[in-house]
This record gives structure tokens, C-alpha cells and sequence, in this order.
């Protein structure tokens, strides 16, 4: 099991709206990586699924890096 994360926000001020805070929760969650996690542990998935997923999404943002260096040539 994964060591737990603590996400805590507090007010910087007295009259902060509660939207904004619920922004700045939302904003921590999703850098700690906490849904990612949880959809990521959904299922099961085979060590074989997970190298094959990390290799098609390595090269598909190396295409992407290709692309846009090429673009900037021009």
C-alpha cells in the first residue's frame, strides 16, 4: 500500500469564498496525484499491459517533442 498523502487547506484569509478554496484543494489533489492513482489502480493490470502502455505513450510524446522542434525550425 502507498504511503498516505495529506491534503490540507486553510483559509488565507477570513473572508476567502469557499469556491476559491475548493479550487485551491482541487488544484493540490490533482498535483499530488491522487486521482490519477486511484483510476490507475481501478483494475489489474498485467506487468506486460503496463510496459507496453508506458512504451506507446513514451513514444508518443517523443513524436510530439519531434513535431514541435520541427515546427519550430521553420
Amino acid at each position: 500500500m502507498a504511503k498516505p498523502v495529506h491534503v490540507e487547506i486553510k483559509p488565507k484569509y477570513p473572508d476567502e469564498p469557499i469556491e476559491r478554496m475548493v479550487k485551491r484543494y482541487s488544484k493540490k489533489v490533482k498535483k499530488a496525484g491522487i486521482i490519477a492513482e486511484v483510476l490507475e489502480r481501478r483494475y489489474y493490470d498485467k506487468p506486460s499491459v503496463k510496459r507496453r502502455k508506458a512504451l506507446k505513450r513514451r513514444k508518443r510524446v517523443l513524436d510530439k517533442l519531434k513535431k514541435t522542434k520541427r515546427n519550430k525550425k521553420r
